[in-house]
């Protein structure tokens, strides 16, 4: 499959591929031992696939757009559920692990869940536990033990080494860089213009470790989501050099995310759309470290009245089921805003005598209901959508 100034490699890495085995061939030669200052932003030509002058001259093995509830050569399916433990579970985090529960029993597969605690500044105490428990009470039953990323930090310091000669120190602070940025990127943050590339100035300090993103014209990242179609993005223009490493002391989610995907075996990411952005970066990351790509589903977020994310920032109230009544219509509502064709009198017949249908009636009737969805948008998958 060929995106427009782009390419797709259809196989994967070989399994058992490690982020700590050293990859030097997937680095760009126009990262080995770059020592230039900053970029100057260049317009982007052509129809989302084309990133400056040239396509991308490196390969990046991501996989294919299959069919969806059957992928005949495809490793065993490992999908993963990763909250923040910002507070506690609310509607559109509900939408997510619902998305990527039913993804994972429609494929047989394996269901895990990852306590995304990495920024433990803003992690609030009990918060986790909390969700872990209302997964359960929910009928969301992980297939393995909880992984909780405050207890991984050595594997992403080991990443780090394996990338040693496509990073460096920053020294920027956020005013320097809001000062001096070449635009916003598609997530609204600021994209970085290489002030401390070729090096730290004389009597700066380092506060962050960056990444080297690729040159204008070989920058360009393209893969298939399996909901949003083709997603292109150029990181130079679009996401600049990266942090890897915070100035406050913690790893950067970026880096966290590839590597504990890769180290857990993930298959099949399904999270929301507000992420679509942050693929490109990842995917870029995984070719570097040499481990496979997962296949990506984006599903729609939940926004409030004002249009804005639902979020524990604006808002957003907690799902808080007091009985199994109030915790099925909690999944129903989350099933009904992804589209889901759910009628449980239908698809189980008439509910008990009390008239309420139960945790396992619903799931019952929800896995196929997600199957008939995928089926419908493989059929009417758009061809290309921009990160």
């Amino acid at each position: 499959m060929i995106a427009a100034g782009g390419r797709f490699a259809g196989d994967r890495y070989p399994q058992g591929s490690s982020v700590f085995a050293t990859n030097r061939h997937m680095i760009p030669t126009n990262l080995k031992s770059s020592r230039q200052g900053p970029r100057r932003r260049r317009q982007r030509r052509g129809h989302g696939g084309e990133c400056g002058d040239d396509m991308l001259r490196w390969r990046i093995r991501t996989a294919t757009h299959a069919q969806a509830v059957n992928f005949p050569s495809s490793p065993p399916y490992v999908g993963r559920f990763a909250p923040s433990p910002t507070g506690p579970l609310h509607a559109g985090s509900l939408v997510a692990a619902v998305a990527s529960y039913l993804d994972a029993r429609v494929h047989g597969g394996t269901w895990l869940v990852r306590i995304e605690d990495i920024d433990e500044g803003r992690s609030v105490p009990g918060a986790a536990e909390e969700i872990l428990a209302l997964l359960q009470r929910l009928g969301m039953h992980a297939d393995g033990e909880v992984v909780w990323q405050s207890r991984r930090k050595h594997l992403y310091e080991a990443a780090r080494v394996r990338l040693a000669e496509a990073v460096y120190g920053c020294g920027c602070n956020r005013r320097e860089i809001a000062d001096s940025r070449l635009g916003v990127g598609p997530d609204g943050a600021a994209i970085y213009p290489g002030t401390c590339r070729g090096g730290l100035a004389p009597g700066r300090e380092a506060r962050s470790v960056r990444l080297r993103v690729p040159e204008s014209g070989h920058d360009l990242v393209a893969f298939r989501d399996r909901f949003a179609g083709t997603v292109t993005q150029c990181l130079a223009l679009e996401s600049g050099d990266f942090v890897l490493k915070r100035a406050d002391g913690y790893w950067a989610y970026q880096l966290a995310v590839v590597v504990d995907d890769a180290e857990q075996g993930v298959t099949d990411v399904v999270r929301g759309a507000d992420l679509l952005d942050s693929t490109p970066r990842q995917i870029y990351l995984q070719g570097l470290l040499g481990v496979p790509t997962p296949r990506y589903l984006h599903v729609p977020v939940v926004r409030n009245e004002n249009g804005e994310k639902l979020s524990k920032q604006t808002g957003a109230l907690a799902v808080l089921p007091g009985d199994e009544a109030s915790a099925v219509a909690a999944l129903r509502d989350a099933a009904r805003f992804l589209g889901l064709d759910l009628d449980l009198n239908r698809d189980l017949g008439p509910a008990g005598t009390d008239g309420r249908v139960s945790l396992a009636a619903f799931w019952q009737a929800a896995v196929p209901a997600w199957a008939r969805l995928l089926a419908s948008r493989e059929a009417q998958a758009p061809s290309t959508a921009q990160a």
